[in-house]
């Protein structure tokens, strides 16, 4: 929905493709047209790349955009597009392969001195030389995937016993995930802060970056509340960041729109993590404080345009936050909650904004990510940004299904996000069963004391004694 909205505001066509499961989900709807790919299960539907490449075929279609997912970071598909001779609405094929391993990326990028974590840059399956590696850059450790995403093939060593077997797991799990079972080894950096930057190249060489996201609230190693600018950096840091994203993009070729990744220390030191080659779930409020429209300027550099802005034109306008809003039970691990959306109204007003795929009365189904919508808010500066975000979540009801609203109302309230002082491991710091309790407690006890006013109120309240009709006089007569 969200890209279709910018293609139609551009005066293009588009076509959705779609499972059975989504036959009457919203994007489905609002295409100009709209082919089925077959069953739900995204394994026979959404990741079948000739089928999505035989719709384009039959309606001519000459521009692919592949979203956020499924195939949008694989290279093949991507040379496959373009070897149809349809115009794939992202980076070439090499930059992804070359970004989409996390070792070749660092070989990529080390030649331009761009600073890194400390480790070993190749693939490693022998536990002699991962205990050598581990001993010299010292524990604890990461034990990585190379074609990894999602914290999936990434196992935390804290002392050499248990290497043997995180590292067994670790390439047991990458092999089953990614088909690739390469791993390597990196410090672990303790209390470290996400911190990624956007970045727009066009085919003529010219690329800028579009200023920084925090995205250090995360759950299971994935993201739930992005914000722009970061509340940590300063100008000097926030310029040094940015122009080695752009020579991270520049040591591929990189076109179109791409988000390079670092870790931060305690100390404000940062490490170049990975580069993801496409757009970002978390773009809008990248969009919010640059005022630029992202997707509309992959579909201009896709046609071969030139960018109509350098760096200097650029600049942050104000503050933007955004919270996932998730069908997960966040009091149980954050599993998926399935079910029916009874009640789904998404909130509206100025500097508020909902990318959602899913309108009231429709299902939450198992087959996909269970991510319901994006909200995301916009104004002058964070504090005011944090007030409107609590107001928008108040009035955002969904009933039928557990989402992540009251961990983003969680969050928002918290110390430790309202002063900046965060780390990636905020929600096994805070979020736990206590502090859930501790958070509730004033809500408990206003209920209460108003349900004790309204019992002595109805008490005070003089009530008239009904009389019923008895045969007393009768039976005392007997």
């Amino acid at each position: 929905m969200r890209i279709m909205k910018t293609i139609r505001k551009m005066g293009i066509k588009s076509v959705a493709v779609f499972s059975e499961a989504d036959r009457l989900a919203p994007h489905v709807l609002y295409a100009d047209e709209a082919v089925c790919l077959g069953p739900a299960a995204s394994s026979q539907s959404y990741l079948q790349g000739d089928k999505i490449i035989e719709a384009c075929k039959m309606l001519q279609a000459d521009g692919l955009h592949p979203g956020y997912g499924f195939l949008s970071e694989n290279a093949d598909f991507a040379q496959k597009v373009e070897d149809a001779g349809i115009n794939f609405i992202g980076p070439a094929a090499s930059a992804m392969r070359i970004m989409g391993s996390k070792l070749a990326a660092k070989e990529s990028v080390k030649k331009y001195n761009i600073p890194m974590v400390p480790g070993i840059d190749k693939a490693i399956s022998d536990v002699t030389w991962a205990r050598q590696i581990a001993a010299e850059v010292g524990y604890p450790i990461l034990i990585k995937a190379s074609a990894g995403g999602g914290g999936k093939g990434m196992r935390t060593v804290t002392y050499e016993g248990e290497l043997q077997e995180q590292m067994e797991r670790a390439i047991s799990e990458a092999a089953s995930s990614f088909g690739d079972g390469s791993v390597f080894i990196e410090k672990l950096v303790t209390r470290p802060r996400h911190i990624e930057v956007q970045v727009l190249a066009d085919k003529q060489g010219n690329t800028v970056h579009l200023f920084e996201r925090e995205c250090s609230i995360q759950r299971r190693h994935q993201k739930v509340i992005e914000e722009s600018p970061s509340s940590i950096l300063t100008p000097e840091l926030r310029k040094k960041m940015g122009e080695a994203a752009v020579m991270v993009a520049k040591s591929c070729h990189y076109t179109s729109t791409g988000t390079v990744e670092f870790l931060m220390d305690e100390n404000l030191n940062f490490y170049f993590l990975e580069m993801n080659t496409r757009l970002q779930v978390e773009h809008p409020v990248t969009e919010m404080i640059s005022g630029i429209d992202l997707v509309e300027q992959q579909i201009r550099i896709a046609r071969g345009e030139s960018l109509s802005f350098t760096q200097d034109d650029l600049s942050i306008r104000g503050h933007a936050l955004e919270l996932r809003i998730y069908a997960e039970d966040t009091r149980n691990h954050f599993l998926p909650s399935t079910g029916t959306l009874e009640v789904y109204k998404p909130p509206k007003g100025e500097g508020i904004r909902v990318d959602d795929g899913y309108v009231e009365g429709m299902e939450i189904p198992v087959y996909y990510d269970p991510m319901i919508a994006k909200l995301i808010v916009h104004a002058a500066n964070r504090q005011q940004a944090i007030e409107k975000m609590l107001e928008a979540i108040k009035n955002y009801p969904i009933e039928g299904v557990l989402t992540t609203k009251e961990f983003g109302k969680f969050v928002f309230e918290h110390e430790a996000f309202i002063s900046g002082n965060f780390t990636t491991q905020f929600v096994p710091a805070y979020y736990t069963a206590e502090a859930i309790k501790e958070a509730e407690q004033p809500i408990a006890e206003a209920a209460a004391m108003a349900a004790l006013a309204f019992f002595i109120k109805q008490k005070s309240i003089l009530k008239t004694t009904i009389h019923k009709a008895t045969s007393w006089k009768r039976r005392l007569a007997q």
